[in-house]
Formats: C-alpha cells, structure tokens, sequence
C-alpha cells in the first residue's frame, strides 16, 4: 500500500476526520482566550510588561532588582502584567501587588517549570503562547526585560519586531542590568548591524539601564509630549496586531 492508498484508508480517514474535527473546535477555545483577555485587560491601562526568567531564585539579587522596579512603577500608577510564573515574573508581580496599581499574571499552562504566583490582583491562563504574547503587547506602555533565557529573547524579539515593521507602536523597551545585556547588543551591532540585516537605526529602537528609578524615568520621558493613550492612528494599528 502506498503513501496515498493508506491516507485514503477507510480506518485512517476517519482517524483523520476525527483529528480534524478536534483541531477545528481549537478555534474557539482559542477565541475565548483573546474574548477573556480583551475583556479583563482592557481597563488596566497604562501598564508595564515584565519579563525575565522563571529560574531566578528569590535570594538573587535581580529578584530584588525586580520587586523594586514593580512597587515603583505600580506607586507611578502603571499597571504592572508578567507572565505570572516564578522567579522575576513573581518578584515583578509582588512589587506591584505591593504598590497602588493592579498586578497582572498571564500565566501559561506547561508540562514544568510555570507555577502561578500568589501576587496577583488579575490572573488569567491560556494554553498558546501566541495568544499570550498579544495580550502583553496590546494593552502597554512599555516594555521592561530582565535577564532570561529563551521566553524572555522571544519576547523580546517580538516586540522589536513589531515595532520595527510598525505592527504596533512604538514604545520603551527597556533592557535591565547593562552587563548581562551589552553582548547581546554588541552583536546586534557589530554582526546585524554590519550585515545589513536590520538598520542602524533600528538600535535605537532600546535603550539600556541600570536602577528602578532610571526605569520609570525612560518611561516618563517616552511620554513627555503626548499621553499614554495610543492616537486614532495607533488605535487602528493595535486592531491589525
């Protein structure tokens, strides 16, 4: 029997109409995700996303870092949304839980490593990433990345890319802790940069810092000359995300 005689099989086509019809239903829990997500997060405005790893111990001196940055920028009055999880995702969220504002988690279920953390004024849970990820562009202000591993580069390239093709607009991305980060920008500069892959000019689109306060203050200075409520163009721009 050959590759199209045994696809056409009728034990293996129903096998496959079965597995279609499961795949097809997906479509509506992963509907209920951005219904869920839209409804609860559209109301927290402005707001800050926070990233950074899973694996950060509490006694490490990034969580601190990152608690510190949390309570400030919920006492600034941003809500403050993380993955939900462990490590800087906790700390960003006990800060905050800590402070004036609300504090999001959007936790992801996973085989290991995601625990939700208890510091959560707001807690939603979704089986896709991508769903996921949209929920932490739509609604921010900023972007806040701390030392990670592949989550946080993955959103961190994310929103690069975003707002370099101008799929969302543009906001602070702000990397935290210079020494962790400059060879990741050396590269883009001295490899991307040289090659001609991305632009001089796309460099420009981070900025690095140090201290909780130097945080709050690229934040305020992005927005000196206009609010933080997005424009009509921007606002057109968000709906094709």
């Amino acid at each position: 029997m050959n590759a199209e005689e045994k696809l056409s099989h009728p034990s293996l086509q129903s096998v496959n109409d079965a597995a279609l019809t499961r795949e097809s239903w997906k479509i509506f829990q992963i509907m209920a995700e951005f219904v869920e997500g839209f409804e609860r997060l559209s109301q927290i405005k402005p707001s800050v996303s926070i990233f950074g790893s899973a694996r950060t111990p509490v006694d490490h001196p990034f969580y601190k870092l990152t608690e510190e940055i949390g309570l400030l920028l919920s006492n600034a009055g941003f809500s403050v949304v993380s993955g939900g999880g462990p490590g800087i995702m906790e700390a960003a969220n006990k800060g905050a839980f800590g402070g004036k504002s609300p504090s999001i988690g959007l936790n992801i279920v996973l085989p290991h490593e995601q625990v939700t953390n208890p510091y959560q004024n707001i807690s939603l849970n979704f089986r896709h990433f991508f769903s996921r990820k949209v929920m932490f562009v739509k609604y921010a202000s900023a972007y806040v990345v701390l030392p990670g591993g592949f989550g946080t580069l993955d959103e961190l390239a994310e929103i690069l890319t975003l707002v370099q093709t101008h799929k969302t607009r543009q906001i602070p991305i702000i990397l935290v802790h210079k020494p962790f980060w400059d060879g990741l920008l050396n590269w883009f500069q001295d490899t991307l940069v040289a090659e001609g892959v991305i632009s001089p000019g796309d460099m420009n689109l981070m900025q690095i810092v140090d201290t909780p306060q130097e945080v709050v203050d690229a934040i305020f200075n992005h927005y000196e000359h206009r609010g933080f409520e997005p424009s009509a163009d921007e606002k057109a721009t968000l709906l094709d995300l």
